[in-house]
């Protein structure tokens, strides 16, 4: 049995892909994600929750801050990196299990199974990425 909590915020970047096998989206373009971040669990802790949804959603908020409004083909760490919904979904959940470990997500994270990170590029497209704990 697994008890899962969902976060939900957005972030907007812009970036371009390479390879031809992304058509236009080789030129450089805007991209608005919706941004859901599940943690599972297998059982809840003695309040009930499998984490603190506030101290999740703040630390969901403080990484993508650090993406949003920004051209990430200019950011050192994707140098020669496609930053495909898939890789971004990827960097999003690495950060979040860093910050689950370092407790910025409250003393529920120690009880985490997995960070599951789901980036909706539309209304009908969208790539997740998860990480087992």
């Amino acid at each position: 049995m697994t008890y899962s909590v969902t976060v939900r915020d957005h972030i907007m970047i812009a970036h371009s892909l390479s390879g031809e096998i992304f058509g236009p989206a080789q030129r450089l373009h805007g991209a608005t994600y919706v941004v859901d971040a599940t943690f599972r669990a297998a059982d809840l802790d003695d309040d009930g929750v499998v984490v603190d949804i506030g101290r999740a959603s703040d630390a969901l908020r403080g990484i993508l801050a650090s993406l949003s409004y920004r051209n990430l083909d200019e950011l050192a760490e994707f140098a020669g990196l496609n930053t495909t919904t898939e890789r971004l979904c990827s960097v999003i959940a690495d950060r979040l299990v860093a910050a689950a470990r370092d407790g910025g997500i409250g003393p529920g994270a120690a009880r985490l199974h997995a960070i599951a990170v789901t980036l909706h590029e539309s209304h009908i497209a969208w790539a997740s990425y998860e990480v087992t704990l």
